[in-house]
């Protein structure tokens, strides 16, 4: 039905809801997932920032302090190398990252910290360095003293006297694990990058530049210094991986959970229903139903309407379908009990003693252990003795048979009427009025809507009138609207009838003013 298809799209069924929250689960461990890869991504690039700036520090320090030892040495280069041996092994005895320091004087190494007096060109000795540089760096693959251990050759040329200057070896052989030790678990691995050559912590052996890794992580170069440090790290390792994975499976867990929670207990159609009652949202519309022999009004027929803040008007057979389906339809029917009540003083103004007051009733409430109790407080809660009520039953809804002749016979001696609602629509129709006593029989609106056309349910309406008149029932036709099905019912004896030919269902204000205006005796006079 397409109201039914309209109450769903705001209620969701079982199955809907255990949908839109395994979806919900799914895009929630995506999102959270993806969230927490990025949040580690960009801390661990922090901590490679990090981690480059402390290098760069280091390496600034530690050069400017073997700028400093150097400097200090300079005086001793235009010295004999035996007036100065003593001192110069003492200051390479004090740095102990120092191999050895070397006097160099017009391209010739002539004293050294550990040899003493020597006699080597700079050529033979470290070809890549450039003594006309006032600073310069290399990377040997050994020294003569320490042959196959890869060294730092570092050149400081004496400011003052020219030709000469300091040359210095340094190890580094455990110089890049001291550097990162603190953040060893996050690099892979570390080069000490001088010109061409390197020294890797992968490897003892010096490395050409060209064979290391491409595209390293960070480098941290100093601008005085001709040196590098190539950082190698993965920006997405493995392990921030797994955690944004397993993260995700838990928040997308719980958010499914807590949707379904949710969905299920916070936005079901019950929880709705029952805020709906609490927020005044229901309100009773009233159908004037019409005496057809008199042309009089005769009574009206009670009808709840939901007006839903966000989904507007909600059809009377989708919600009270769903009230059923959620056991709520005794509180919502306890509601319209209530509202109904509210009205009845002014209805009381409108309508004379004996107006019947007609309210539909669920199967499911009167078989309700509160049935009875209700009934007695809606009925002591209305102007005594004014008002004729009839219980209108859908037939479209099954009856315990056993309970509801008891039932129907105590509402009989409490003084009130009952009607089968809807006939000829359900599954019970004849079972209904073989085995329950019943004052009158509502034809539905379908089979109003047959007559003066060709189809197969214009027989059926011309039998069931005939039915009811043998079981002696007085017959009420919904949905009339037009004058022909007017006259038509009439004319075969239809005692009530009831539709917008007459007047649409009206609030009780509309009501009022529809009653006060005339408008309800133009549209009975039309009827003739």
């Amino acid at each position: 039905m397409p109201s039914k298809k309209i109450f769903a799209r705001y209620f969701s069924s079982p199955r809907q809801i255990a949908s839109f929250s395994i979806l919900f689960a799914l895009l929630s461990a995506l999102l959270f997932g993806g969230i927490t890869s990025l949040v580690l991504h960009n801390k661990r690039e922090s901590s490679y920032d990090v981690l480059a700036r402390d290098i760069r520090s280091y390496l600034r320090h530690f050069f400017e302090d073997l700028h400093a030892t150097a400097d200090g040495i300079q005086p001793l280069t235009v010295a004999d190398c035996k007036l100065v041996t003593g001192e110069l092994t003492s200051r390479a005895a004090f740095n102990v990252n120092v191999r050895a320091f070397l006097l160099i004087n017009d391209g010739i190494a002539y004293c050294s910290s550990a040899t003493g007096s020597m006699h080597m060109t700079m050529k033979d000795l470290m070809p890549d360095i450039d003594l006309t540089k006032n600073v310069d760096l290399a990377i040997m693959s050994g020294t003569p003293m320490m042959p196959g251990k890869p060294t730092i050759a570092a050149w400081f040329k004496n400011s003052v006297v020219d030709g000469r200057g300091v040359f210095t070896t340094l190890n580094v052989n455990l110089t890049p694990y001291l550097l990162f030790t603190a953040r060893q678990s996050q690099v892979m691995s570390m080069a000490i990058v001088v010109g061409d050559k390197a020294l890797t912590t992968l490897s003892p052996e010096l490395q050409f530049t060209r064979t290391l890794p491409p595209d390293p992580t960070r480098i941290a170069s100093l601008s005085d210094y001709p040196i590098q440090i190539y950082i190698y790290g993965s920006a997405w390792p493995s392990e921030d991986i797994q955690l944004s994975i397993l993260a995700g499976l838990i928040f997308g867990l719980l958010s499914g959970v807590m949707c379904s929670y949710f969905l299920s207990v916070r936005m079901r159609p019950g929880k709705e229903i029952l805020t709906g009652i609490k927020r005044e949202q229901f309100y009773v519309v009233y159908q004037p139903v019409v005496d057809a022999e008199a042309l009089k009004m005769q009574g009206i027929e009670a009808l709840m309407r939901w007006e839903h803040p966000t989904a507007g008007m909600i059809p009377p057979d989708a919600f009270i379908a769903f009230a059923e389906a959620q056991q709520l339809i005794v509180p919502l029917t306890r509601h319209l009990f209530e509202l109904i009540a509210r009205d009845a003083t002014q209805l009381q103004e409108i309508f004379p003693p004996g107006a019947k007051l007609g309210i539909n009733l669920a199967p499911s409430h009167l078989h309700a252990p509160s049935f009875k109790d209700d009934i007695l407080a809606f009925a002591a809660s209305l102007p005594p003795d004014h008002f004729q009520i009839v219980f209108e039953i859908t037939e479209r809804d099954m009856l315990k048979e056993r309970e509801a002749v008891g039932i129907f016979a105590w509402l009989h001696d409490q003084g009130f009427e009952l009607a089968v609602d809807d006939f000829g629509t359900g599954h019970s129709a004849l079972i209904y009025l073989e085995r329950f006593t019943l004052e009158y029989l509502k034809i539905d609106q379908g089979f109003v809507h047959s007559i003066g056309l060709e189809t197969v349910t214009a027989p059926v309406l011309d039998a069931v009138l005939t039915l009811a008149k043998r079981l002696n029932m007085a017959t009420v036709a919904e949905g009339v609207e037009t004058r022909e099905q007017a006259k038509w019912l009439i004319d075969r004896g239809v005692n009530f009838l009831q539709g917008y030919y007459f007047s649409r269902p009206l609030t009780l204000r509309q009501l009022i003013s529809w009653h006060q205006s005339g408008q309800d005796d133009d549209a009975l006079k039309n009827a003739h």
